[in-house]
């Protein structure tokens, strides 16, 4: 799969606006995106092909650490290796700003994506209660840089 990762913009929102919640996620509306997207601290990436943005992925940096704030692939492209490399590229961002660890929150359930992070070195390291709409747990997970 030809897959280009670049840096996302408020005009790369724009374009995929009308389908936002339903081919990816309804986690976020437009509004939140937005916010974050303009935010100093924020750092978003999307995952290209064949001209169509079919995954975006991003942090917010603190100091020396980063929070990864989602990973989201197309849902008719899931399990095809997008989220991996989102991850790839975001870890590798962390690693050229020389920022000291990633964190991550993660449903409980969401079995494939605690795989993934597990397989590249994240630790899970408690558990926050009900933080998924107020009913699934998440899991903290953080991977140490140095």
């Amino acid at each position: 799969m030809n897959i280009q990762i670049q840096n996302m913009t408020l005009t790369d929102l724009n374009s995929i606006s009308n389908i936002l919640e339903n081919d990816f996620d309804n986690f976020w509306n437009y509004n939140i995106f937005k916010e974050e997207l303009e935010c100093k601290n924020s750092v978003y990436i999307k995952a290209i092909k064949n001209d169509e943005i079919v995954g975006f992925a991003g942090i917010k940096i603190i100091l020396d650490e980063a929070t990864i704030t989602n990973i989201v692939t197309k849902i008719s492209l899931r399990n095809c290796g997008i989220g991996t490399l989102l991850l790839d590229n975001l870890i590798n961002l962390c690693i050229s700003q020389k920022l000291n660890s990633i964190t991550l929150e993660v449903n409980e359930n969401n079995h494939i994506a605690i795989h993934l992070y597990e397989k590249k070195g994240f630790k899970n390291l408690g558990t926050r209660k009900r933080y998924y709409n107020n009913c699934d747990d998440a899991f903290i997970m953080t991977k140490s840089l140095k």
